[in-house]
């Protein structure tokens, strides 16, 4: 069973966001603020984050770059939950290396939707194990299942998202992958 941390200072939607997860047969611990999560998270890794912009004690982004700069979550799968709806507010995050961006108001059982296609791209949602897919270019050298890049011998630090599109077009070396392909490939949803 899937373990999920919810960041929210808002006692009534980290609420609503754990009882939607738990009735979709996830375990969810929330926490109010990132001093609370961090010290959670230095006991037990879960598979996905939840992540608040907004919080009291420090700012969503700062501790999405946090994960990301860590050896140990560099990879967890994160996703952004904002009232901040501009594009840039998206933006900003999705290049800290967030893996999706939901903005408030939310319907529960998108935000449920959404932690099962991040958690199917990291390959720990119902996957059985199966032979490692491996793809080999020049330094470049990508495993499918245990999601792992090296770059001449040195390890990548991708996220779920980085490496599905990494994936992706090395597959289709010397094609062209159309955008609208390509993205409903990575986030299996239909290019607007």
């Amino acid at each position: 069973m899937a373990l999920i941390y919810c960041v929210e200072d808002d006692n009534g939607i980290r609420e609503l966001i754990t009882c939607a997860l738990q009735s979709g047969g996830y375990t969810v611990e929330g926490f109010p603020n990132g001093r609370d999560f961090f010290h959670r998270l230095q006991k037990e890794l879960p598979s996905l984050v939840l992540l608040d912009i907004m919080l009291p004690d420090l700012d969503g982004n700062a501790i999405l770059k946090r994960l990301k700069a860590e050896e140990d979550t560099a990879v967890l799968p994160v996703i952004m939950l904002s009232a901040k709806s501009t594009e840039i507010d998206k933006v900003t995050s999705l290049e800290n290396g967030a893996d999706d961006y939901i903005t408030k108001p939310f319907n529960p059982l998108e935000v449920v939707a959404r932690v099962k296609a991040q958690l199917r791209r990291y390959r720990k949602y119902g996957a059985a194990p199966k032979e490692e897919e491996r793809l080999d270019i020049g330094g470049l050298s990508i495993c499918r299942q245990s999601h792992t890049c090296t770059l001449n011998g040195k390890p990548l630090c991708l996220t779920p998202t980085e490496f599905s599109i990494l994936w992706i077009l090395c597959q289709r070396r010397g094609s062209i992958v159309a955008a609208e392909e390509l993205f409903q490939q990575v986030w299996s949803e239909k290019y607007l």
